[in-house]
């Protein structure tokens, strides 16, 4: 098997240059390209033509999770592996319905890491120690929001108005209100406040993952 060609999906530099460095004269690994955003992920992908692209979870203006979803979606053949500080099963969750086939924490031993993106490489899925048992389910506490449900809360904890996320959803000022309360709901969140709070302090969690 030729050399699994590997971009790298991190916002940190620092990072970046750490991962190629744990990842430098292993076996089965080229690291062909870094990217530091959405943007210059997506260029890369089209120019370098890796086979597998190691996702940071957290990065800022499109996360990872979602930007797995947009390569995915217009490169179906790429393998996408997580990368992640953060266990929270949401996320796990998350990243496996956005398309990605793997997900494995930062903190694992190089060998565990060498180990996802060959696995992920040879067209296997692959879990990081511990992360197994909460795959494939949100966490219970709680429940999954849905795609458009994030990108409201993710503008909420923009300071966004209902009349502007409307506007920059293209959506009606209604139908925002609708996707408000049922996030309320599903949440179990008592009133706006404790909204915007918990918009907040979960987006700023994701954008540290």
């Amino acid at each position: 098997m030729n050399d699994c060609k590997v971009l790298l999906v991190d916002d940190h530099p620092l990072v970046r240059e750490g991962l190629r460095a744990r990842l430098s004269g292993v076996a089965g690994i080229e690291v062909v390209g870094e990217a530091g955003d959405a943007a210059q992920a997506f260029e890369q992908v089209e120019w370098l033509r890796p086979d597998l692209v190691l996702m940071d979870v957290g990065m800022k203006q499109v996360n990872g999770i979602e930007l797995t979803a947009r390569l995915r979606e217009r490169h179906p053949t790429l393998r996408v592996l997580m990368l992640s500080m953060y266990d929270n099963p949401e996320y796990v969750h998350r990243a496996l319905a956005a398309g990605a086939h793997g997900y494995v924490l930062k903190e694992a031993p190089s060998e565990e890491i060498v180990a996802a993106i060959l696995a992920v490489a040879e067209g296997r899925n692959f879990l990081g120690s511990g992360l197994a048992a909460t795959a494939g389910r949100p966490d219970e506490s709680r429940p999954l929001l849905s795609a458009r449900e994030t990108e409201i809360l993710r503008c909420l904890a923009d300071g966004l108005a209902s009349r502007q996320i409307a506007e920059t959803l293209g959506m009606s000022v209604r139908t925002v209100e609708t996707h408000r309360h049922n996030i309320r709901r599903k949440l179990d969140l008592a009133g706006q406040a404790e909204l915007i709070k918990y918009a907040v302090e979960r987006c700023r969690s994701i954008g540290g993952a």
